[in-house]
């Protein structure tokens, strides 16, 4: 297996791991730990926003719930808005003025989490209230990562324009580049190079992100976006 190949896998595996880790916290037995059958308000709170009913969360928040309940696995609801991808909700958690750096216990942000949906709109009203772009999780992934390498081209736009740096590195010196173009979405190679992402730099192997996007049979749907 050459270089750019192993390169690939690497990050295959990491993004499929953090989607196994969110699947599995959000498994059945997140919600029978808040069974609608609990007293605790705070409780029935998780249960609606785990179930996208915003009218009963709204009632829940007027009636005491705590707008930062947590369930077992740190999630609030508007973390479980966020991985969810409902707007509606999370806006109205956010105008209830939820922490939006409230990460679960894996370290997973509401940005990561809105990030990872593609929820444009929710990025953009969690970084207006103040969400951080820098905080990594237990993967040592952030949110301009999770847009880039799931190609949500708006979410990432909306992270550049908050003042993410386009060429920043993160581990393994990959770049937002060279995630985007290692899965081959054109759109978000597009922008990145239109907001100035550099092509040459190079990651702990030597790679471009040419490169990598080749090594993965990526090249020509980059090639197309202007990456060389």
């Amino acid at each position: 297996m050459n270089r750019s190949a192993s390169l690939l896998r690497h990050a295959l595996h990491s993004l499929l791991t953090w989607a196994f880790a969110i699947a599995l916290c959000a498994s059945p037995g997140d919600a029978a730990a808040q069974a609608e059958s609990d007293p605790s308000p705070h409780a029935q709170l998780l249960v609606a926003a785990r179930q996208g009913k915003v009218e009963r969360v709204k009632e829940l928040l007027a009636n005491g719930a705590s707008v930062n309940a947590r369930n077992p696995v740190g999630k609030t609801p508007l973390f479980i808005a966020c991985e969810k991808g409902n707007t509606a909700l999370g806006l109205v958690l956010i105008e209830a003025n939820a922490d939006v750096n409230l990460a679960s216990t894996a370290h997973v942000t509401p940005l990561m989490a809105a990030s990872y949906s593609g929820e444009a709109e929710l990025v953009k009203r969690l970084l207006a209230a103040g969400a951080r772009t820098d905080p990594v999780d237990r993967m040592n992934k952030s949110a301009p990562v999770y847009a880039a390498a799931q190609g949500n081209t708006a979410a990432l736009d909306a992270l550049l324009g908050a003042g993410v740096d386009v060429n920043a590195t993160y581990e393994h010196n990959l770049t937002l580049l060279m995630w985007a173009a290692g899965q081959g979405h054109a759109d978000t190679v597009r922008l990145l190079l239109a907001r100035g992402a550099k092509a040459d730099m190079r990651d702990d192997r030597g790679l471009t992100a040419f490169d990598i996007a080749r090594g993965a049979g990526q090249g020509d749907a980059v090639q197309a976006a202007g990456l060389h």
